[in-house]
């Protein structure tokens, strides 16, 4: 996917965080979420590299080496259905005043080799009240015997479950939370 279609502000972002330089022999693409919940909240969660499982839905358990900061590793465990049983990620960036996270995996069983992503969390206004706006990148090899569409393809389709599921998290916690319209100026 390209920035085409995209407003100034999502654009800009895409720009400034999430410029993947693909090889011949990989691809890359970006994701774009709207949630109904203030930032605050969703990167409470996307910031927890320890704990993925609380809105990645294929993830049945976690385990961190290291203090939590750049260069720790986890090991997760993929829940059945999926081709891979284990994943190996290290942290490569967790920047709490912009909330951009990124991981590289480095090991485990499944194809996506070279595996490289960006997340990242914005503020906005979503009907006059507190909204983030999402946007995940990555770049990874395509694996003999498939194409650039397919592999983009397949991590697309994983990148979007687990946004829907950031979404549908992020905003039961905001119910909870019940947090109050924005003033719109």
């Amino acid at each position: 996917m390209n920035a085409n279609g995209f407003c100034g502000v999502e654009k800009e972002y895409i720009r400034k965080h999430h410029i993947h330089e693909p090889k011949e022999n990989q691809c890359s693409s970006f994701l774009v979420k709207h949630i109904r919940a203030p930032v605050h909240l969703v990167w409470s969660l996307v910031r927890r590299f320890d704990q993925p499982q609380k809105y990645k839905p294929f993830i049945s358990r976690c385990i961190v080496q290291g203090d939590l900061g750049i260069g720790s590793l986890r090991e997760v465990d993929v829940k059945s259905g999926l081709p891979a049983t284990t994943s190996t990620e290290r942290l490569e960036l967790l920047d709490d005043e912009e909330h951009i996270l990124s991981v590289r995996i480095v090991g485990g069983d499944h194809r996506l080799r070279n595996y490289s992503s960006v997340i990242s969390v914005h503020p906005e206004v979503i009907d006059g009240r507190p909204g983030t706006l999402v946007l995940e990148s990555f770049v990874v090899d395509v694996p003999e015997g498939n194409t650039k569409d397919e592999t983009c393809y397949f991590v697309e389709a994983l990148i979007n479950c687990n946004l829907k599921s950031l979404a549908d998290v992020s905003e039961r916690l905001a119910v909870q939370d019940r947090t109050e319209p924005i003033d719109q100026v």
